[in-house]
């Protein structure tokens, strides 16, 4: 007999044993079901829609007050980013160039993830210390600062939903499964892949090269 018949036998008589006492115990006395206040108090996801959204407002002139007591700090008082913090503001337009900025007005596809972080993670060193008015207002400002909102708007549930990122267009469904099949193939191509190879760009013009004169000396 084959080790795997042996193994369904032993099984089968374990449960004929075991059974109707796994059957019985129907909750293992572990904790207990969480409240449906400790559930919303995880439950803080925003979707592209709205739905998640707390009720609340905020102005482009409140966010900027609270913007630069929270959040300039680290991100520099018009959102230019102070140090190695990366920018929040700006950059629209700029996603083709050398050079670009992925900031919220300029890459992201929708305002919930502007939002939702915010919510969620900032202040930095005091993550969901802002209440919901204030990460309204700070997402307005910070809209207002790429030119997406009017510096007179004010931002609320009921409003949300209508504001617009222009790089909204720029994101699409992963269609490689089916676009892309006709080029896969079982095995890879090790040699004579290609009849030219062109070099495309040079680590040396991101700036990711250090200057040969300039590098550190290891001994």
């Amino acid at each position: 007999m084959s080790k795997f018949p042996r193994l369904a036998l032993a099984v089968a008589a374990c449960l004929a044993i075991f059974g109707p006492a796994v059957a019985q115990q129907q909750v293992l006395p572990l904790g207990r079901a969480a409240l449906p206040a400790e559930i919303a108090a995880w439950d803080i996801d925003v979707r592209p829609d709205g739905q998640g959204l707390p009720a609340g407002k905020g102005s482009v002139k409140e966010g900027e007050q609270l913007f630069l007591e929270q959040c300039a700090a680290c991100h520099g008082e018009f959102g230019e980013g102070a140090g190695r913090w990366p920018p929040i503001a700006g950059g629209v337009g700029s996603l083709k160039s050398e050079s670009p900025e992925k900031t919220p007005g300029s890459y992201w596809p929708y305002a919930s993830t502007l939002f939702d972080y915010v919510r969620r993670a900032m202040p930095y060193g005091n993550a969901q210390s802002l209440e919901a008015d204030q990460v309204y207002a700070i997402t307005a400002y910070l809209l207002s600062m790429s030119d997406v909102i009017p510096e007179d708007h004010v931002l609320s549930k009921e409003n949300f939903a209508a504001v617009k990122l222009p790089n909204a267009g720029g994101f699409f469904d992963d269609d490689r499964e089916t676009a892309e099949r006709q080029f896969w193939g079982r095995e890879p191509c090790m040699k004579n892949c290609k009849t030219e190879v062109k070099i495309l760009g040079h680590a040396r013009a991101l700036d990711v090269t250090p200057d040969e004169k300039k590098g550190p000396k290891v001994d």
